[in-house]
């Protein structure tokens, strides 16, 4: 996750008052996305889910494999 402007190749989603922008090419191959904030013993943060991660042989991860 970065901060970044939009442009017209991106899907632009809005929920709870922040904006999330996608690459459509990219958006395209990851549906559906979800974005969760969690807490853990190790602090607080974004968890990416999407079905990416539920492709064969994808680790889920953000953080690389």
């Amino acid at each position: 996750m970065a901060l970044d402007e939009s442009t017209q190749n991106d899907e632009v989603f809005d929920d709870r008052g922040v904006t999330y922008l996608v690459e459509k090419d990219l958006f395209e191959r990851v549906k559906p996305i979800a974005v969760e904030f969690i807490t853990t013993p190790r602090g607080g943060g974004f968890k990416l889910i999407s079905g990416l991660s539920q492709q064969e042989g994808a680790c889920g991860s953000c953080t690389g494999c």
